[in-house]
């Protein structure tokens, strides 16, 4: 088993945080049990003080950067063990759905290392939402994270809400029964980002409704629900 490696290596990453889920709930259940989940943390956890664009999107590249080498060393280990897996593209398959081919922010909740804010992204006890995910799928049982089911942000907040530039959030907290629909429009955020592909090169990265969660900030507390 792969298992006692993986884990071996992360203790090389102490500030990557990860888990495993089984795939029950997916439909890749029947070419593989389980997915394991990891989250980098963005190099300068950005608040709406320091946050720029461009300092977001650099912490992206930097994070997607130690994104790859690891998952590169996780497929070496999963190769020697002769172990079935696939590394999931980030990609949305087309700009109507809006949607990758596997989720690794349901994975994340299902792993343990976070719960969907009220802003649909991650959000977990240590960084707040200033993470990257990634995933792979293996053929293989592992110990199972204890999974979140529902929001944890607290009723009262509404930080990322009101410093969204194309209010495209609706102050829902989510549950595991919840569709992303219900949290945000997530249309209305593709277009304003869209918006932005003639002057960058690319769409814009948008990152404010991370900036601005108080889960994560240094020095802070974790807030309660």
């Amino acid at each position: 088993m792969p298992e006692k490696e993986i884990r071996k290596l992360f203790s090389e990453y102490p500030d990557i945080l990860y888990g495993f889920t089984d795939l029950s709930y997916c439909s890749y259940k029947n070419s593989y049990h389980s997915a394991l989940v990891f989250a980098v943390p963005y190099g300068k956890q950005l608040t709406p003080e320091n946050y720029t664009e461009e300092e977001f999107e650099q912490g992206i590249q930097t994070a997607r950067s130690r994104l790859e080498t690891v998952v590169a060393q996780i497929e070496q280990i999963l190769q020697k063990h002769q172990t079935k897996y696939w590394v999931p593209p980030v990609a949305q398959e087309n700009e109507t759905e809006l949607r990758a081919l596997f989720s690794f922010k349901t994975a994340a909740a299902r792993a343990g290392i976070g719960w969907f804010g009220k802003n649909d992204v991650i959000i977990t006890e240590r960084y707040g939402p200033r993470v990257r995910l990634s995933a792979i799928l293996i053929d293989a049982v592992f110990p199972y994270g204890r999974p979140f089911t529902a929001c944890r942000c607290p009723e009262n907040c509404t930080e990322c809400i009101d410093i969204c530039p194309c209010k495209a959030l609706k102050n829902v907290r989510w549950t595991l029964e919840k569709d992303r629909s219900e949290i945000i429009d997530y249309q209305k955020c593709n277009r304003m980002r869209s918006a932005f592909i003639k002057k960058l090169g690319r769409k814009s990265s948008c990152g404010l409704c991370l900036a601005a969660c108080p889960f994560g900030m240094s020095g802070q507390e974790p807030l309660r629900s």
